[in-house]
């Protein structure tokens, strides 16, 4: 039997069984464990204390905890269909273009090519309230009084979405523009030949064939949305008075700066239902789309 199970392919899986057991699944179970218990950093007796479902259940009366998760579902609404809606623009313009495409399209996932950190220290430079580019430039149109970008509760929310948006609109435009690409050409010259105009033809045909590709997309983007904490942390750190917080780093506040490691895992849970969630309704909505493309 020894030999049997030396000879088969699990030794060769081995090494890489036990490394995501070391890296993956013993801190997931760990930090699993934690979320029922009181656990503080500064206390390390408490990571044996079980207190049940203690931590959920404070977790169903903390304001802080559901206005950063309602804060959380509508910036990874708002900046989703804004990266929608911009990628599908870029996406249509790069396939109408004969010359030079090629170099577009790398230009095109520049973006998605730097780091959120660097990413955020960028848009806080362009943001700054004194020395901004953006207050800079609105200056020499007559704007003297410099605009607080970071500092506004509502500014600076828009500011973290279009330095999010900016950076991450080119995953969709690739995807689309792969969608575009993969278009048979039969439809739309017949379409054309019985007399549709171009938005008649984008709407029935164009469209349906992108779907798919859509809720590809918005299935990647949405993982990453709801897990934003970089951008957010270098650009206002939550603040001003953590009208800026999202979930996660409301859960990195929690879990590193007040040192509730028990609360902070609890909230990361809940936090990655939420994420399951969003993946499988928009994987439901790529199966759905993928049917109505077949039975069309």
């Amino acid at each position: 039997l020894m030999r049997k199970f030396l000879n088969g392919p699990w030794v060769l899986l081995m090494p890489t069984l036990i490394i995501l057991t070391c890296v993956v699944l013993l801190p997931l179970l760990l930090s699993l464990w934690t979320s029922f218990t009181p656990f503080k950093l500064t206390k390390p007796d408490t990571l044996y204390r079980f207190v049940g479902f203690r931590n959920y259940e404070r977790l169903i009366g903390d304001f802080d905890f559901w206005v950063a998760f309602g804060r959380t579902v509508l910036f990874l609404a708002i900046a989703l269909n804004l990266e929608l809606i911009f990628g599908l623009g870029i996406a249509l313009l790069i396939n109408k273009i004969t010359y030079g495409q090629r170099t577009l399209r790398t230009l095109m996932m520049f973006p998605m090519m730097f780091s959120p950190i660097l990413v955020g220290f960028q848009w806080k430079y362009i943001f700054n309230d004194n020395i901004g580019l953006l207050n800079n430039f609105l200056r020499e149109f007559g704007v003297i009084q410099p605009i607080p970008w970071l500092v506004d509760g509502i500014l600076a929310n828009i500011s973290i979405m279009a330095a999010e948006i900016w950076s991450s609109t080119s995953v969709f435009a690739i995807l689309l523009l792969a969608g575009l690409l993969g278009i048979p050409k039969d439809p739309i010259e017949a379409a054309k030949v019985d007399g549709c105009n171009s938005w008649q033809v984008f709407k029935n045909i164009t469209l349906p064939f992108l779907m798919p590709f859509v809720f590809i997309a918005m299935t990647i983007r949405s993982l990453d949305v709801a897990r934003a904490y970089d951008i957010v942390q270098m650009m206002t750190g939550g603040g001003p008075a953590k009208r800026t917080e999202l979930l996660w780093t409301l859960i990195s506040r929690t879990g590193y700066v007040d040192a509730k490691m028990g609360m902070a895992n609890a909230m990361s849970y809940i936090s990655i239902f939420l994420s399951i969630a969003f993946t499988f309704f928009f994987f439901y909505k790529l199966v759905e789309a993928r049917q109505r493309l077949s039975y069309e």
